[in-house]
């Protein structure tokens, strides 16, 4: 009788046993995507907003909640908790100390506020690279806009003032703390910052009621949101400089920072710190979750995240709102989080000096 062949059937046996490893793993899979695709039905989901109610970012939470609920498997209620203070550094330490790590709290806040890390703020109770990012739905554009009945018409008038205006700011980390130090350093002016208000709309006030005359935001915020979409038709208001690369068809007669730069020579250890002092508005409004959660919850979030945003109605509501839809993805928000993370010692030290740190 033929040998048996043992060979062949020491192969075969190998690969039915490999055969039934990645079934079994694949079951293993299938039933941890289920379980996962399960958990949020029920349930409800917090997101924590880092500013008052009535600004910019607070509306952009809310609009984009409601975008997002429909898309998350489950559909889960998403309910918002404003948490003003400290430029919203109260609500990324909730975030990241205090939340549970099961993917059921989310968070809006400044994305100035690495800014508080990286010159080591005792109040900082987070790790920048260490959030989990689910996506930025805008990129942003800095201003300072001022009062129209203001001496100042431009930056240029602020040369040689013997007092600058007051401007209102909530906190350190915020824009309205750091960009109006950046032109400062950049261009020799000198502004008087209030700070310690709640929010932009606290702000705003101060503003109507002549107690600031001025706050650092976003071209986006100014244009998009009351008081000062009314503010900048009636002449109210008006724009003093924006940190963009370059000048907004909106506000052609307003100078870019890098103009004024270029027209000053300004030394490149500046350039180099109005580089990172700007990152934010490649940040733009990011939303974050707590360390620790499963990556399959991570994935469906951001997925439901990137559908909200060419979601027919949350488009049109954008749009009538005057905002633009210029997303960053989690994965863009974590490169760019490991990126500003790292930056030299000497503008660091200058950042230190300008942040009154």
């Amino acid at each position: 009788m033929d040998k048996f062949p043992w060979a062949i059937f020491r192969v075969t046996w190998a690969h039915l046993r490999r055969g039934l490893g990645v079934l079994v793993w694949l079951t293993c899979m299938s039933g941890s995507a289920l379980a996962q695709a399960d958990f949020y039905e029920g349930k409800t989901i917090r997101l924590v907003l880092g500013f008052s109610a009535g600004g910019i970012s607070d509306l952009w939470g809310r609009v984009l909640s409601r975008a997002m609920s429909s898309y998350i498997p489950g559909k889960p209620q998403i309910i918002l908790h404003n948490m003003p203070g400290a430029g919203s550094l109260t609500a990324a330490n909730y975030l990241y100390s205090v939340a549970k790590p099961d993917g059921l709290t989310l968070g809006f806040f400044t994305p100035g506020l690495f800014f508080n890390q990286l010159i080591g703020s005792k109040e900082v109770l987070f790790d920048w690279t260490k959030f989990v990012w689910i996506g930025s739905p805008e990129q942003t554009q800095r201003i300072i806009y001022i009062r129209g009945d203001s001496p100042f018409k431009t930056i240029e008038d602020m040369r040689g003032a013997a007092e600058g205006p007051r401007c209102g700011a909530t906190a350190l980390g915020t824009v309205g703390h750091y960009f109006p130090r950046l032109v400062e350093e950049a261009l020799g002016v000198k502004f008087n910052l209030v700070l310690g208000y709640p929010g932009a709309a606290e702000i705003d006030l101060a503003i109507q009621k002549n107690e600031v005359q001025c706050r650092a935001g976003s071209l986006e915020g100014y244009f998009g949101s009351e008081p000062s979409k009314s503010w900048a038709k009636s002449g109210f208001a008006r724009i003093l400089i924006t940190g963009g690369a370059k000048r907004d068809g909106r506000i052609p007669d307003v100078a870019t920072l890098h103009e004024l730069m270029d027209k000053r020579k300004a030394p490149e250890v500046t350039r180099r710190l109005a580089t990172v002092l700007l990152s934010p508005d490649y940040i733009g409004r990011p939303l974050a979750t707590t360390p620790g959660v499963p990556v399959e919850r991570v994935k469906m979030l951001r997925d439901a995240f990137n559908k909200a945003l060419v979601d027919g109605e949350f488009v049109a509501e954008a749009k009538s709102r005057g905002w633009e839809i210029e997303p960053v993805t989690g994965e863009e928000l974590t490169a760019i989080g490991r990126k500003v993370m790292t930056q030299p010692a000497d503008v660091i030290e200058r950042m230190k000096k300008i942040l009154g740190h």
